[in-house]
C-alpha cells in the first residue's frame, strides 16, 4: 500500500507564487471555532466549522457510512484510481447511487505516484483528508499544502490498531457535521473487538494460520502479511500467524517450502475484483460462490498442500482483501475467528454482519461473496 515518494511537478512549484495570493480567498482561514479534532496518529487539526471543499485521498466506503450520501456534497476531489480503478465492483455500485462520483475531480494518488499539489490546490480546499501511507511520503506537499492555510487530517484503518480506527472514524464525523454518527459507529466496531478478544480469552492454543493474495492465482506465489492490515487482524484474534518474522518487510512472499513445514491449521486466500487478474479468486460485490470455489480449488491442488493440517481438515477458505482496512473489517475478524476457534463463534453469522452494516450504515445493497470455505459447512 505505501508508495514512492510524490514529487511535486516542476510546473506546480512554479505556479506556487501565483497560487499564494490566492490562500487569503481560501474557505476555512478563520480562527478555528470547533474544539481541536484529533486525528488518526494524534495530529491536532483545526476548523472554523465542519469542512465544505474535502479533498479525500482513501476509504470511500467509510467516509459514506459516517457522511451518508449527501456527504459528497463536501467533497471536491478524490483519488479516483485507488477506488474506480482497484474495485470498480464496488465503485459502479456508489456511483449508482452517489453520481457525483463520475464528475468529481481525480488528484491521484501516492501509490502510482500520480498525487497532483497543484490540482489539489486548484479545487480550493478547506480540508485534504489523507490515508496515514499517504501522508507518510508526502512530508513537502504536506508542508506546502499547511503554509498555505489548509489543514491536513490523517485517517488509518490499515494498521488495524482499534484506536485509529476509532479516532479516524470520529474524526470524519466531526469534519462532515456527522459528529455524532461518527462517534456512533466508533463504538460499535470497539465493542465489536472487544466482543471477540472477550470470546477468545483462556484459549489454550493459538491455531497456526497463513493468509496469501491470489492476485496471480494458484500458480503464482502472492503476497503475505505480517505486521499491519492481515498480520495485525491474525494477532487480534488469537492466530499464530506462520509469516510472522519470516517476511522482511510488512508484506511479501513467504517461501513456500516454509509453509509446509509450518503446517498452517487455517488458510486463507485473499481475493478481490483486481481488473486484469484473471486467475485472481474473485471475492465482493461482483462474486458468486461457484465460481470463486472453483478458483480456490487450485490452491488444495499445490504440491505438498494435500498434507497440510487445512487441506486435510477443509479450512481452506477465500476472504475478500479489502477487509482488512475497513470500517467493517470486524466482520473478517469474526469470520477468521470463528474458523479457528468455532465452539467459541457458534453464534456469531460473520456474513450476516456484514450484510446487516451495510443495510444499516451504507446506500448499495450487500450482495455477493465476501468469505467463503471452499468445502461447504458439512460437505
Amino acid at each position: 500500500m505505501p508508495a514512492p515518494v510524490a514529487r511535486l511537478p516542476r510546473r506546480a512549484t512554479l505556479a506556487l507564487p501565483l497560487i499564494l495570493p490566492l490562500a487569503a480567498a481560501l474557505p476555512g482561514r478563520a480562527r478555528a471555532a470547533l474544539p481541536p479534532i484529533t486525528d488518526a496518529i494524534g495530529r491536532q487539526v483545526r476548523l472554523s466549522a465542519p469542512a465544505g471543499r474535502i479533498v479525500l485521498g482513501f476509504n470511500y466506503e467509510e467516509f459514506t457510512a459516517i457522511a451518508g450520501p449527501a456527504g459528497w456534497d463536501r467533497v471536491v476531489g478524490f483519488g479516483r484510481a485507488l477506488w474506480a480503478g482497484w474495485r470498480p465492483a464496488s465503485f459502479s455500485r456508489y456511483r449508482a447511487v452517489i453520481p457525483r462520483l463520475d464528475t468529481l475531480a481525480d488528484v491521484g494518488n501516492t501509490d502510482d505516484n500520480s498525487f497532483s499539489l497543484e490540482r489539489v490546490l486548484s479545487l480550493r480546499p478547506d480540508l485534504v483528508i489523507l490515508p496515514a501511507w499517504s501522508y507518510g511520503v508526502l512530508g513537502e506537499q504536506v508542508a506546502q499544502l499547511e503554509a498555505l492555510g489548509i489543514p491536513v487530517m490523517v485517517i488509518d484503518y490499515n494498521a488495524q490498531e482499534p484506536a485509529r480506527h476509532a479516532a479516524s472514524t470520529i474524526a470524519l464525523g466531526i469534519v462532515a457535521g456527522s459528529e455524532e454518527r461518527g462517534r456512533a459507529l466508533a463504538a460499535m466496531y470497539l465493542d465489536r473487538v472487544a466482543d471477540i478478544g472477550r470470546r477468545i480469552a483462556g484459549a489454550p492454543h493459538r491455531p497456526r494460520v497463513y493468509l496469501e493474495l491470489s492476485q496471480g492465482g494458484a500458480g503464482v506465489v502472492g503476497n503475505t502479511y505480517w505486521q499491519g492490515m492481515w498480520g495485525r487482524i491474525f494477532d487480534m484474534v488469537g492466530a499464530d500467524n506462520i509469516a510472522a518474522g519470516r517476511i522482511p518487510k510488512a508484506w511479501g512472499p513467504l517461501n513456500p517450502e516454509y509453509v509446509l513445514t509450518a503446517d498452517p491449521e487455517a488458510i486463507f486466500i485473499g481475493g478481490s475484483s483486481w481488473v486484469g487478474r484473471p486467475n485472481a479468486v474473485p471475492t465482493g460485490f461482483d462474486a458468486d460462490i461457484a465460481t470463486t470455489r472453483a478458483r480456490l480449488a487450485p490452491y488444495a491442488r499445490r504440491q505438498g498442500w494435500a498434507e497440510l493440517t487445512a487441506i486435510r481438515t477443509g479450512e481452506l477458505h477465500a476472504i475478500e482483501h479489502g477487509l482488512c482496512r475497513a470500517l467493517y473489517d470486524y466482520t473478517a475478524m469474526q469470520y477468521i475467528a470463528k474458523a479457528i476457534f468455532p465452539d467459541r463463534f457458534t453464534d456469531i453469522d460473520p456474513v450476516e454482519e456484514l450484510r446487516r452494516y451495510h443495510a444499516q450504515y451504507l446506500p448499495v445493497r450487500f450482495e455477493g461473496t465476501w468469505m467463503a470455505r471452499l468445502a461447504p459447512v458439512g460437505a
